[in-house]
């Protein structure tokens, strides 16, 4: 079996000098049938090697409920069979732009500031997950037949926390799970960043998108030895709701991977091929150089400005990169695979022709009504993505006040009396006109995603300080939560009652169908809907939202048939027009 060593200055590969041409593709944000092709396009860019992160919240959604964890495995084997060397990054914390940087919401809620620590109440679900999980790595490991060649250690830690301990625990722990190929660590190129985040006897490598020497001179302070490794090479960059579309000019990324080539190092191109935060799972940022300012929840879409695009395709940026990569090669590279098939027979217009206002949907779908003396967070009630409605009363008789959301995370669509009042954001949560007594007051509360970097990774979401009239904090809340996955269980969404809609439309669960001849990949358009989620024959495609700069949802092939397709749109403010469209 071949061994892969960190040598003094080198990869060895059976004591052979290799250097390691890695690309990022994340097997959780590509559906499993295309796999394949994604991988083949990673190979005939020029790379042998992939990595991927794995999100612990997606396989234990719920503290010993575990959902298909044997998918690693599978990617994994799909990249031996494509010829391609893996790493692999079990966190467990990822970043990712994921929700909350891939840490279950039931363990970040129970133990808050200590997380990412080596806190037992944070290191004993840890040790259950990895020991859960790291089988799959273990058996494919490459002194084992496999394809797995390194492991990392945590993720970034060095621009989050200094506890030094914790992170030899982990690689103890990985090494006690019985991985035995080289453990690294991964951190920005700043002397913080490496004191933090380092462990001794642990291959430290660095993350940058230019400036490559200067990068690995700071590295070099810090470790005069192994070899140099930008572990992820920003290529491009992600999307905020409501800013601009990141791009970054291709031939300036080509001459940043060049740079990083001729200083003799190993590149992970982050991402080489992005794909999609299917299911609502897209993270937030905190603004700010401290990373605590304004939300900036993340788009659907994850295609990152990559070589390879959102639905597998080349891009300019691609064929720049393989001709770089292609002078590292000791063969020709691999013909580049055709794209997988698009929706054929031109735009598809499916019309919405069934709708559930969104009190019944919560009803129907939703979890159980508390009521307690202060609003419940979204953890509380069990919800990691979806919304929660609120309902609290005013007492009267009394003068209006204004009303405040206090601790509002992150948006609240507000009626008093059962008129629309307004919409709130964590930044102004006051409702513009004060509201008298007596009066009802119901807040519907939505996520918009999970914060993934920085010191508020782990915060709740909600109503989170209180109802405030004037100063005076109101009492006896009512609370119901509605989880995304809800919409999983395909009967009970199929026996709500439905009516016909009337356009433009309200709030709330709208049904149509469409008919497909062959299908592909495509693109669903939402004429004049504001915000919310979409489902195509039960997948879920994830958010969407009129603010931009994403203005379509990414279709993959496989989630359509021949003949008869289905369609559920949860809109949760107000609908556009009466269809949607496939193009």
């Amino acid at each position: 079996m071949a061994e892969f060593t960190v040598g003094d200055r080198d990869f060895l590969v059976d004591g052979r000098p290799v250097r390691l041409l890695s690309g990022a593709l994340h097997y959780f944000r590509v559906r499993e049938e295309l796999w394949p092709h994604r991988l083949r396009m990673l190979r005939a860019m020029g790379l042998n090697c992939v990595e991927t992160y794995v999100p612990w919240n997606l396989h234990e959604p719920a503290p010993g409920r575990y959902a298909d964890v044997e998918a690693l495995g599978r990617f994994l084997d799909a990249a031996a069979g494509a010829g391609l060397w893996a790493i692999v990054r079990p966190g467990p914390y990822i970043c990712a732009e994921w929700d909350n940087g891939g840490l279950p919401h039931w363990l970040t809620a129970a133990v808050g500031a200590r997380v990412r620590t080596g806190d037992p109440e944070f290191l004993g679900p840890v040790e259950r997950w990895l020991r859960r999980l790291l089988p799959q790595v273990v058996s494919r490991q490459i002194g084992r037949g496999g394809p797995v060649i390194m492991v990392q250690v945590e993720n970034e830690y060095g621009s989050y926390g200094s506890d030094l301990p914790y992170l030899s625990s982990l690689a103890a722990l990985l090494r006690d799970c019985g991985i035995e190929v080289p453990l690294f660590t991964s951190d920005g190129p700043e002397d913080h960043m490496l004191t933090g985040g380092s462990v001794p006897g642990v291959l430290a490598t660095v993350n940058f998108g230019s400036g490559a020497r200067a990068a690995f001179g700071t590295l070099r302070e810090h470790r005069a030895d192994g070899p140099l490794m930008c572990m992820e090479f920003w290529c491009g960059w992600f999307d905020h709701w409501g800013a601009a579309h990141a791009v970054r000019d291709p031939a300036d990324a080509a001459a940043a991977l060049r740079e990083i080539l001729e200083c003799g190092a190993s590149v992970n191109i982050y991402m080489a091929h992005g794909g999609t935060s299917f299911a609502g799972r897209a993270g937030a940022n905190r603004a700010g150089a401290l990373h605590d300012g304004a939300l900036e929840p993340d788009v659907t879409s994850y295609d990152y400005d990559a070589p390879v695009d959102e639905a597998g395709r080349p891009t300019e940026k691609f064929w720049l990169f393989r001709e770089v990569l292609a002078h590292y090669q000791e063969g020709p590279l691999p013909e580049v695979p055709p794209a997988p098939p698009v929706l054929a027979g031109g735009p598809v217009r499916a019309e919405l022709t069934g709708w559930a206002p969104l009190d019944e949907v919560i009803d129907a779908l939703g979890g159980p009504e508390t009521r307690t003396p202060m609003p419940p967070s979204f953890d509380e009630l069990g919800v990691d993505r979806g919304l929660v409605r609120y309902r609290v009363s005013v007492p009267g008789p009394r003068r209006p006040y204004p009303l405040t959301l206090a601790g509002l995370r992150d948006l609240a669509v507000v009626h008093v009396d059962g008129v629309r009042a307004g919409v709130l954001r964590e930044e102004d949560p006051v409702l513009a006109e004060p509201v008298a007594g007596p009066a009802e007051v119901e807040a519907w509360v939505e996520s918009l995603g999970r914060v993934n970097y920085g010191p508020r990774t782990g915060e709740p979401k909600g109503v989170t300080g209180g109802f405030l009239h004037e100063r005076q904090y109101l009492h006896g809340v009512r609370a119901r939560g509605l989880r995304l996955d809800a919409f999983d269980d395909a009967a009970a969404v199929a026996a709500l009652p439905l009516r016909a809609p009337s356009w433009p439309g309200a709030r709330g669960l709208y049904r149509g169908s469409f008919d497909v001849v062959s299908p592909g990949d495509a693109r669903l358009w939402l004429p004049g809907w504001t915000r919310g989620f979409v489902w195509v024959n039960g997948f879920c495609l994830g958010r969407y939202w009129a603010v931009g700069p994403q203005e379509s949802l990414y279709v993959p092939g496989p989630v359509l048939r021949a003949g008869r397709n289905e369609v559920w749109v949860l809109e949760l403010e107000g609908a556009g027009e009466g269809h949607v469209r496939l193009t």
